[in-house]
């Protein structure tokens, strides 16, 4: 990767990525992640086609660098119901378009690291989901040994909610994958903490109830055990589902 002097209070600035960006937008997908991406892909982010995308860039660089991408987020609109954590959202019956904004790539520079950028992109993201009356969430994935990108987007409250084994085939070698989703819009988990303790009060209740029958029915026999409960827990089920990456999937790289 060339070697990009960094002014010592650079002024980043966010935008939409564009056709003139195309060139470094490929070679730094190259430098920064260990697939090769398809033209398509590319195409496709700067034309906007089905992809939304943005890029940061540092105007206190002189006037010929002050545009060059420094740093990129693209993402996609997927529908709701014809999405693979369809069962970790809570959906309105009576909604149809409900859709998720899916992060496919995000990096940032070596040596624009640690400024908060990707951080500021990742908020660029949630702003733009929180703005679409339909959307219910974001989504990614994050490669199991990528602890950076793990810590930043606990830190900015995403939740992991599965892992799923040898999701990604690279190289020819399969590595696991933690799901990450942030809620917007009233978009939650189908049951939330809340529900999850009426569910289990209404259930130990009507269990007290039942046990309080038997002893009336039959107060004198000695009950020699309790009933047997079924656990009520929110451990949500892993999905072995593999991904080849060899165009699109969610990448990140800015540690």
């Amino acid at each position: 990767m060339v070697s990009i002097k960094v002014h010592r209070r650079p002024a980043i600035a966010y935008r939409p990525i564009q056709p003139s960006d195309l060139a470094i937008l490929e070679r730094t997908h190259g430098e920064l992640f260990p697939i090769r991406y398809e033209s398509e892909f590319f195409h496709n982010v700067v034309t906007g086609h089905e992809i939304v995308s943005w890029g940061a860039v540092d105007q206190s660089r002189p006037d010929e660098l002050s545009d060059e991408l420094i740093g990129f987020v693209t993402v996609r609109i997927i529908p709701a119901k014809d999405s693979e954590i369809e069962d970790l959202l809570s959906f309105e019956a009576s909604r149809t378009d409900q859709t998720l904004v899916y992060i496919l790539t995000l990096g940032v520079v070596d040596s624009y690291r640690n400024l908060g950028i990707a951080s500021s992109l990742i908020h660029e993201v949630i702003k733009y989901a929180s703005s679409l009356s339909s959307c219910r969430a974001v989504y990614l994935h994050v490669i199991s040994y990528n602890n950076p990108a793990i810590h930043l987007y606990k830190k900015m409250s995403f939740q992991c909610v599965r892992r799923l084994y040898n999701f990604y085939y690279i190289n020819g070698q399969h590595y696991d994958s933690y799901l990450f989703v942030y809620y917007v819009n009233g978009g939650r988990s189908p049951c939330s903490p809340l529900e999850l303790v009426t569910i289990f009060v209404t259930y130990a209740r009507s269990g007290f109830k039942s046990m309080a029958a038997k002893l009336w029915k039959n107060d004198e026999r000695k009950i020699s055990k309790w009933p047997k409960y079924k656990e009520s827990s929110y451990l949500l089920p892993t999905v072995q589902t593999k991904r080849i990456l060899t165009n699109e999937g969610s990448r990140c790289q800015f540690d």
